[in-house]
C-alpha cells in the first residue's frame, strides 16, 4: 500500500524536458538572482538533471515568488513540464492518502500507540548529491515543503532541512508538516510523534548501545576522563593531511589528534596553523594560541570541559564534532560570511531575530568581504547577533550568533583590514599570496 501510493505521488520527469530546461537555465544563469542563481552560476556545465529538479520544486512552491528569481519563461516551462500544478495544490491533493497519513492511521487502527513505534530519519541532501541509493524509492512529493521517503524497513527520509536536526522540528517533518521547532513544554517524552510519548536521540548515540550492551555501562564510562566519557566522531576537514571521519576516545589531546599519523597527521603544507573550528559551523573560533593550550596553559583536551575552557571569551565547544583547521592563508572574514550565508539559509523563519538577523548577518559580512565594508559595520554586527543569541524557539539563532562574536572577538583586525583596504580585498584569494599576518602591520599606520 505505501509503495503504491509513493510511486503514484511521484512526478514523472521526461529526460528531454528536464534537459531542455537545463539548457535555458545555463543560458540564462545571470538573469536568475539571489541563491539560486548563484549556485547555478557556481557549477555552470556542472549543473546536474538532480539539480534542476530541484530548481522545479522551488518555483513549484510558488510560481508568484519565482518571479522574484527566475526568469518567467524558465517559469512557464516549469508549469508545463508539471502541468501548472504548485506544491500546495499537491500537498492538498495527496495529503489524505499520503504515507504519513496511512502509517498514522495504520499505526492507530492496530494499537500501535501503544507500543512502540521505531523509525530513523536520515537527509536525503547527499544522497541526491551522489546520486540515487539502489533500495531506496525515489518519491519525491512536496518536494518544495517537506521531502518523505518511507522504506519498508522503519526509516523514514527528508530533504535535509538543518533545522529538522531539533527535535521537535524532526518530529514535525515526520508527521508530514513543515520542519519547524514546537514550544516546549511539552516535551518530546511526554508529547511528540502524533502526541504519543518520543524518546528522540542522535543515530550516534544509539550506535554505542550495542557495545554497551554486549560490555557494560561501567565499561563503556571507564572510556575517557572527567565527565567526558566514551567516544566520539569527529569529522575532520580543512588544512590537513589525513580528512576523515573518526572515533576517538575523549581526553585525547588537540594536539595528538591534529598531528599524530593515527589521525590528523599535521598541517597539510608547511604553512602555519591560524584557526581552528573544534565543534562545527556553529560553535566559537579558535585562535591558534588557544588551540592546543587553554588560556590557563593547560593541554587542551578533545573533551566537552577542556574545549569549553574559559567560556566563549577564550573557549569553544566539541559540539557536533565538526573539526575545521585552518592555515595563515585562510579569509577569517570570508570563512565566517559563509557561516552566516548557510544559517540565513537554514532558517525556518518563525522567529523574527533569527529570520531577519541571519540575513542582515549575511548581507554585512558580504559587504565587508567583498571591498565595500563601513567603520561601523563591525560594530554592527556586533549588535546583530547579540540580539539573536537566545531569543529564539530552537538554538539555530544561537548558532548563527556564535561564530561571528568568536570571530570579531579574536580576528578583529583581520576585519578592520577588510574595511579599511577594500582594493586589496576584493580579489577572491586575497590571503592566499600575502597572508595576514604579513599585511596586518597596515592598520596601525593607517589611522581610523
Amino acid at each position: 500500500m505505501l509503495k503504491e501510493i509513493i510511486e503514484e505521488s511521484q512526478i514523472n520527469y521526461k529526460t528531454e524536458d528536464l534537459e531542455n530546461l537545463r539548457k535555458e537555465i545555463l543560458k540564462n544563469k545571470d538573469n536568475i538572482e539571489g541563491m539560486w542563481g548563484l549556485g547555478i552560476r557556481t557549477l555552470g556545465d556542472r549543473l546536474s538533471l538532480d539539480y534542476v529538479k530541484e530548481i522545479i520544486s522551488q518555483i513549484m512552491d510558488s510560481y508568484e515568488a519565482a518571479k522574484s528569481s527566475f526568469p518567467e519563461h524558465i517559469i512557464d516551462m516549469v508549469k508545463k513540464i508539471t502541468g501548472g500544478r504548485e506544491t500546495k495544490s499537491l500537498i492538498k491533493e495527496k495529503n489524505q492518502n499520503s504515507p504519513d497519513k496511512v502509517l498514522e492511521k495504520k499505526a492507530k487502527s492496530s494499537g500501535i500507540s501503544k507500543s512502540i513505534l521505531k523509525a530513523v530519519y536520515s537527509k536525503g541532501l547527499a544522497a541526491w548529491k551522489g546520486g540515487h541509493r539502489p533500495g531506496v524509492p525515489q518519491h519525491q512529493w512536496a518536494m518544495g515543503r517537506v521531502n518523505s521517503f518511507i522504506t519498508g524497513k522503519g526509516g523514514a527520509r527528508k530533504a535535509g532541512a538543518y533545522i529538522c536536526g531539533e527535535e521537535t522540528a524532526l518530529i514535525e517533518s515526520l508527521e508530514g508538516n513543515r520542519g519547524n521547532p514546537r514550544l516546549k513544554p511539552p516535551f518530546p517524552a511526554v508529547q511528540g510523534l502524533w502526541q504519543n510519548p518520543t524518546v528522540v536521540n542522535n543515530v550516534e548515540t544509539i550506535s554505542a548501545v550495542p557495545w554497551i550492551v554486549n560490555n557494560s555501562g561501567a565499561d563503556y564510562a571507564g572510556i575517557g576522563i572527567g565527565r567526558s566519557t566514551g567516544t566520539k566522531l569527529i569529522s575532520a576537514s580543512g588544512n590537513i593531511k589525513n580528512q576523515g571521519v573518526y572515533e576517538i576516545e575523549l581526553g585525547l589531546s588537540v594536539y595528538e589528534f591534529m598531528n599524530s599519523d593515527e589521525y590528523c597527521g599535521g598541517m597539510q603544507t608547511d604553512r602555519p596553523l591560524k584557526a581552528l573550528v573544534p565543534g562545527g559551523s556553529s560553535v566559537p573560533i579558535l585562535p591558534a594560541n588557544l588551540i592546543y593550550k587553554t588560556a590557563a596553559g593547560e593541554d587542551r583536551l578533545m573533551t566537552y570541559e577542556s574545549l569549553s575552557d574559559g567560556g566563549f571569551a577564550t573557549g569553544s565547544m566539541l559540539g557536533s564534532g565538526g573539526f575545521i583547521v585552518y592555515d595563515d592563508r585562510a579569509c577569517i572574514v570570508r570563512n565566517t560570511w559563509n557561516f552566516s550565508r548557510f544559517y540565513h539559509h537554514e532558517s525556518c523563519g518563525q522567529c523574527t531575530p533569527c529570520r531577519e538577523g541571519t540575513g542582515w548577518l549575511e548581507k554585512v559580512l558580504w559587504r565587508i568581504e567583498n571591498g565595500q565594508g563601513r567603520e561601523e559595520d563591525i560594530e554592527l554586527l556586533w549588535s546583530i547577533q547579540s540580539k539573536i543569541e537566545g531569543n529564539t524557539i530552537c538554538p539555530l539563532g544561537d548558532a548563527a550568533s556564535w561564530p561571528v562574536a568568536a570571530a570579531i572577538r579574536h580576528f578583529r583586525d583581520e576585519f578592520e583590514y577588510h574595511i579599511r583596504f577594500p582594493e586589496k580585498v576584493k580579489n577572491r584569494d586575497h590571503f592566499v599570496n600575502e597572508p595576514f599576518e604579513k599585511v596586518k602591520h597596515l592598520i596601525t599606520k593607517q589611522p581610523v
